[in-house]
Parts: structure tokens; sequence; C-alpha cells
């Protein structure tokens, strides 16, 4: 059986998880995955994949296995419960924004089993992976990527090889400082502009065309001027990654103010009730301030 015959493993089919099994099913490629929900193996299910009733199975049958899971305390869990299913020259890759020393602990724990480890954070929502416009940043050794290099191409055209585990992981956390203080900056412009008398879809129409252009404005400004927060990638997950940067930074001895203050205003669009909606919600932070203020 050549290399695009062999069915890829998918352990967690949530919003990202989907997208890439998506990708996966349209280049060809057998997907068999597992996911805690019913309803997500379901969709895979519909999509073409195959369900498996466990994360063991999944492990145990595929020598390529790709992981979406929420965070790396996560993936190692899931790892070390079915740490019987990992036989020697699988390959797991793995998509999760984690702490880049989780990850190196599990790459340096599956190293000692003769698993290859990959990491590949998405930059990325979900709906830009399932389009093509997402792109990869890897870390591994470089006989470990080049084996599974046909899957990652499949998931995503760009890719970035930073260098081993651990890399992958710290430029995620660079790309979700910059990404995310965008999306912030972009949620407090228009509601600045909102206060002053404008309406949002005709300020977006004009900045657009602006120096002040960017790809947030073009992704997110839509779903903020509309406060459609439809999920492409939770809010929740963001302050997470947010709290990850702090935390790297702090390690450094590195302070980050903006950062800081991000955290703040996403914490106070989760209390409002707004975690597991698109990441484009960080404006209702600021709607709710205007609210109480008028």
């Amino acid at each position: 059986m050549n290399e695009e015959q062999r069915p890829v493993g998918l352990i967690g089919v949530g919003l990202l998880g989907a997208a890439v099994a998506q990708r996966l099913l349209g280049s060809g490629r057998q997907v068999r995955g597992y996911d805690l929900r019913e309803g997500q193996l379901d969709a895979l299910s519909a999509a073409g994949g195959t369900r498996c009733p466990s994360a063991a199975e999944v492990l145990g049958s595929c020598s390529a296995v790709v992981m979406c899971l929420p965070d790396g305390k996560v993936s190692a869990n899931v790892l070390s419960e079915n740490a019987a299913s990992l036989r020697r020259g699988r390959t797991i890759i793995d998509t999760t924004t984690g702490d880049p020393e989780e990850m190196i602990a599990i790459g340096e724990t599956l190293r000692a089993k003769g698993v290859a480890y990959v990491e590949a954070t998405v930059a990325g929502s979900s709906s830009q992976v399932r389009s093509g416009d997402a792109c990869l940043f890897v870390g591994g050794d470089g006989p470990a990527v080049r084996r599974v290099e046909e899957i990652l191409d499949a998931i995503a055209s760009r890719r970035f090889h930073l260098g081993p585990v651990g890399s992958a992981s710290r430029f995620k956390l660079v790309h979700n400082l910059v990404l995310g203080l965008n999306r912030a900056v972009l949620a407090e412009g228009l509601s600045f502009a909102a206060a002053l008398g404008f309406e949002p879809v005709r300020v977006l129409e004009i900045l657009e065309q602006t120096p002040a252009a960017s790809a947030v404005m073009a992704s997110k400004g839509g779903k903020m001027a509309s406060g459609d927060h439809e999920p492409q990638a939770r809010l929740s997950q963001h302050l997470k990654d947010v709290r990850l940067i702090i935390a790297a930074a702090e390690r450094e001895g590195l302070q980050t103010p903006l950062s800081r203050a991000h955290e703040r205003l996403l914490e106070r669009a989760e209390a409002l009730g707004f975690g597991d909606a698109d990441n484009s919600a960080v404006i209702e932070a600021y709607r709710k301030q205007a609210e109480d203020a008028g």
C-alpha cells in the first residue's frame, strides 16, 4: 500500500479537526477519526470518513495520526492513556497550540517509545483551513517531517519548518500575539467609530481602502460589524493562548503590557457568555461597556 492509500488517523473532530478531515478527504485520503462527541463523528461519517470507537483504535490502526485537541495537557493525557496502542514507527502530528515546554516533553516521551512527533500548529481559523488559506508552523526532526510532508501539504499549501519540537509552539505564540492584538485593535476601532456616530459597515468599506486595511479586517470585520459570531475559532481558546503568551514572556523576563490588557478584555467577553463564540466576539466587551455607559 503506498502512502496516499494508507488511512490517516484523526483524534479530535471539532472546528479545526473537521476542517482538517475535509482537507484530507478532499486529497483522496482515507480518514479514521475519534471524538468524545458523537455528533462530531456523525459529521465525519457523512463527509466520507470512518468513525472509530476509541482513540486507541485510531492510534493502533494508522501509521500517522493528526491530533486536533484543545491544549497540550489534553494531548499528553490522550497519548498517556493510550500508550499501549503507540507502536514503534508511528508518527503523531499535533496541531495543538500549547505550552512549548509541554510539547517538548510529549516529544521526548514519544521518542523513547520509537514514535515520531511533529508539531503542525495552524495559522488560520477552521474556515481558512477549509478554503486552503491557512498555513502550518512545523516543528520536529527533519526525517519525521519528510515522512508526513504529503499529509501536511494536504492540510495546508504553505508551511514553515522552524526547527525541532517546541519551535512551532513558540512561533505560534508569536503569531497569535500579533493576530489577536490586531483583532482587539479592530474591535476597539469599530467601537470608537460607532461612539462617534459612524456606521460600522461604512467604516469598514472606507478603512479597507486605506493603509489601515489588514487581513484581520477582511476576515473578522464583517462578523464584528454584524454581530455574527458563529465560531470559526473560539474566543476562550484564544484567551488560553494569550495566557500562554504571557507565561512564556515572563519566563524570558519580557513585559507584555498589551497582551495583559488583551487578556482582561477577553476575560470580560468570556464573562458575558461569549467564550464559545467566534473570537470576533471580543467586540462585545466594548459594546457592553458602551451600553453600561449610556
